[in-house]
């Protein structure tokens, strides 16, 4: 019986590590000096292999998690996930320099680039709602956690935008609900807009989508 489970156990670990294998391509390198790490990270990221860079950033942190190259690594890897659109993966990142290496003096510019890659992952109003509805909140802190920022212009764009997109996306609602017999909903929905800052005639709707490409 004993048997049995250990083979049963041996055939599940097989499955783990084969499928981690096919998702990220593994470092067969150990105990190199972080400058090491540090350069094949800079080289993967050149490459746009992002797979790899993950897997040298793994090694650098393993080995080195107190160096003084961490930061800038973690920084380049942010970046290069947000540029490449794996806005989770930057987040992720981003996560990681906030809790490791984040002070008063630059905590506004990782914050507002969290924001940024929530912004940019936004793709469809009516497909990442719940996304959109947390930017929204996300940006209203920002707007009062660090109202002399330089960024705070910039974000209260980011803002406006959103609120435009959350307008628009009541309006359709509402209509739905109106063309298919529920007057009911469709007052729900137009009541949601009546505290809205923006209004209909503010808004004109770029042909790339409400939320654009403010970064562009």
């Amino acid at each position: 019986m004993k048997m049995k489970m250990s083979l049963w156990i041996g055939l599940a670990l097989l499955f783990v590590f084969a499928g981690c294998a096919k998702n990220t391509e593994s470092v067969d390198e150990f105990n190199k000096p972080a400058l090491y790490w540090y350069k094949k990270i800079g080289e993967s990221i050149s490459n746009n292999n992002m797979d790899k860079a993950d897997s040298y950033y793994i090694s650098l942190k393993s080995e080195h998690i107190r160096s003084p190259l961490m930061p800038t690594a973690i920084m380049m890897l942010a970046h290069a996930h947000m540029n490449n659109e794996k806005y989770l993966l930057s987040n992720y990142y981003l996560d990681e320099y906030n809790k490791r290496y984040a002070e008063g003096n630059n905590r506004d510019y990782i914050d507002f680039m969290k924001l940024k890659a929530s912004f940019l992952g936004i793709k469809d109003v009516n497909r990442d709602q719940k996304l959109m509805i947390d930017t929204i909140k996300q940006a209203e802190t920002y707007i009062y956690r660090y109202p002399g920022s330089a960024y705070a212009p910039l974000v209260n764009t980011l803002l406006i935008r959103l609120q435009m997109g959350q307008y628009l996306l009541n309006e359709n609602i509402a209509a739905l609900y109106a063309r298919t017999g529920k007057p009911h909903g469709a007052k729900i929905y137009r009541e949601k807009n009546k505290d809205s800052l923006v209004k209909m005639s503010d808004i004109t709707a770029p042909k790339q989508g409400i939320i654009g490409r403010v970064f562009d």
